[in-house]
């Protein structure tokens, strides 16, 4: 009598035509993956990223994020997916973006805080847009109400300054008995890729700088993730400052997290300090890049190393206690990027 395994054989023998693999169950995945196209990190994390979650790539400046966010889209858009690229710092290079293999065609670039150019008129499908509606209209001053100027209570502000600046030096200096105003002291803000500046303590954030950037940049994300479409959303935080990143509500990753199961799509944030925390499905952790010293005189490329930090879909494990210890899954992994110039080695 035939054996459970040669009857096995023999049914999907004579249904492989029809059902291939009709009695093996399929392998369990967790979750589908996308390939980065690096093959040191797609065997770190065992096929790629996790298709409709948020993968978080947390680490400092020159440290490989823009690479392998570019590296991924560049592997959706070949086979034909439609990208977004949400750049709040204004930082992308589309020329890098398309010799790492990036179809630009395939790719929308939204660039937040951007001002218009001094253009007369800009034309789009054989219709010109006049001037005057690329201009902002001027602010209206006057009385409060209708939107034709601020409060009276606002502008009463100042006034006393004003006035005691016409006046003589020891008029307006005050007596003893007066009480004194406490002026804060001013501290100084230092941000990447930016020059020195001073702001005020009681409002560090001052229009169109970082917070109004990320403001429009999540505005952005929610209309593309309601309008569909897209598979990968990149979110490019990476040069803010961790305490305006850190400044997002929680409850936004996790609408964000729920909009990225229900599509589908895959979510790439990029930022120098984790804030997604329990809504990211990935965490990858990325250190400084170290330079080749393969030439003396000649630079030839840099050396990357990335981390998992963090990852919510793991493999189940057994009730089964192993005689032996099982091996250990490697957390870290390297690759290389290479200048144009240096060629395959």
């Amino acid at each position: 009598m035939p054996s459970t395994l040669v009857l096995r054989q023999q049914i999907e023998a004579a249904l492989a035509d029809r059902i291939p693999s009709a009695l093996t169950p399929p392998p369990r995945l967790l979750r589908p993956v996308a390939s980065i196209s690096i093959p040191a990190v797609d065997e770190l994390l065992e096929g790629g990223l996790p298709l409709g979650a948020i993968t978080e790539m947390v680490g400092p400046e020159c440290s490989g994020r823009t690479s392998l966010a570019l590296s991924f889209l560049s592997q959706m858009t070949q086979t034909g997916k439609v990208c977004a690229w949400i750049d709040v710092s204004n930082a992308l290079d589309p020329e890098s973006a398309a010799a790492t293999g990036v179809d630009l065609s395939r790719l929308l670039w939204v660039r937040c805080g951007s001002p218009l150019r001094n253009t007369q008129s800009i034309s789009t499908d054989g219709f010109t847009l006049p001037e005057k509606y690329l201009v902002p209209p001027p602010i209206k001053k006057g009385l409060h109400g209708g939107g034709f100027g601020p409060h009276p209570r606002n502008e009463v502000k100042g006034l006393a300054d004003a006035v005691g600046g016409f006046l003589r030096p020891e008029v307006t200096a005050p007596r003893c008995a007066e009480p004194q105003r406490r002026i804060r002291p001013e501290r100084e803000v230092f941000e990447p890729n930016t020059p020195r500046r001073v702001v005020s303590q009681r409002n560090p954030v001052v229009s169109g700088k970082p917070w109004s950037r990320i403001e429009q940049a999540l505005r952005v994300t929610d209309l593309l993730l309601q309008a569909g479409g897209f598979s990968a959303i990149v979110l490019d935080m990476g040069s803010i400052a961790p305490e305006y990143a850190s400044r997002v509500p929680l409850a936004t990753w996790f609408r964000y997290r729920a909009a990225a199961e229900k599509s589908q799509a895959s979510i790439l944030l990029l930022s120098q300090h984790a804030c997604a925390k329990s809504s990211a499905g990935l965490v990858l952790r990325l250190q400084p890049g170290n330079a080749l010293h393969e030439e003396k005189a000649v630079f030839t490329g840099v050396e990357y190393c990335v981390e998992v930090a963090r990852e919510r879909f793991k493999p189940v494990s057994t009730n089964v206690i192993p005689l032996r210890k099982p091996p250990q899954r490697a957390t870290d992994a390297s690759w290389q990027s290479r200048a144009p110039w240096a060629g395959a080695r």
